[in-house]
């Protein structure tokens, strides 16, 4: 008996998780630990608002561009007081590549006071998408006066100084976020990328040249590289071209693999 009255003593004291430890979990990167959390809870009967919030947040960590999309916009349209439902509706949505819905999303949650400096680095993302450089720019100066020293600003600054040809200026940016997130294998690639432009005096963007113009011009420039045995020349202007067109360019491509397999 006593025996028995000690497991049942034991078992009243095992703690129930709560939403708030979902939501700690969550804060925390643990990710694996929310989603069986919220299910044991859902699994109870519980549900609303903060379930749903939840889930999208679990969604939106997970990298499950898709199921945050849509949950983080049901959220936004239930409650179209909240910058961050807006906000991550729109990133995860531009994450997955649907950028008239990300655009519409990310406009929409950069027009509230309080607007977050991830925002407004989306909306510069949305602007070089455009090829809109001058809003570009207005919405990553609005991210850095926010946050001055956030490394994901800076990189994507840079990158869209490198979308211009402005070699030179994307490698100060990529720079200073190398220096805010050295550890950061994306940024370090960037700039790798562009101190190659550098060295290998790759061609700029000429003033109102479109992506299909330049690229072939790069394009061009990798050919007489690789026929006057500029190997490395050639791949980084092959390269470039692909990554400045935008969509796959198919030609840029066949000539990257046909320089890479060059002696």
């Amino acid at each position: 008996m006593i025996f028995a009255l000690t497991l049942l003593f034991a078992a009243a004291e095992l703690p129930v998780a709560t939403l708030g430890d979902a939501r700690q979990a969550v804060a925390a990167g643990r990710v694996e630990q929310a989603r069986l959390i919220v299910e044991a809870i859902v699994a109870k009967g519980t549900s609303g608002r903060p379930v749903d919030a939840l889930l999208a947040d679990i969604a939106y960590q997970s990298g499950h561009d898709g199921d945050a999309a849509v949950r983080y916009a049901k959220l936004a349209a239930a409650d179209p007081a909240s910058a961050l439902f807006a906000e991550r509706a729109g990133i995860a949505a531009l994450r997955q590549g649907a950028t008239a819905n990300a655009t519409r999303l990310i406009t929409t949650a950069a027009r509230f006071p309080d607007a977050s400096w991830r925002t407004w680095n989306a909306l510069g993302v949305v602007g070089d998408m455009a090829r809109d450089w001058p809003s570009a720019d207005a919405a990553y100066a609005h991210a850095l006066a926010l946050s001055p020293n956030e490394a994901a600003i800076f990189n994507n600054r840079g990158w869209s100084q490198m979308l211009r040809g402005h070699w030179r200026e994307a490698g100060v940016l990529l720079e200073k976020a190398t220096a805010q997130s050295p550890t950061t294998s994306r940024i370090r690639e960037n700039l790798e990328l562009v101190r190659s432009a550098i060295a290998q005096e790759l061609p700029a963007r000429l003033p109102n040249e479109g992506d299909e113009a330049w690229a072939a011009r790069l394009n061009d420039a990798g050919v007489a590289a690789l026929l006057f045995h500029n190997r490395t020349r050639a791949i980084a202007a092959f390269s470039r071209a692909i990554v400045v067109r935008g969509s796959w360019y198919q030609r840029a491509a066949s000539n990257l693999t046909w320089a890479e397999a060059a002696p």
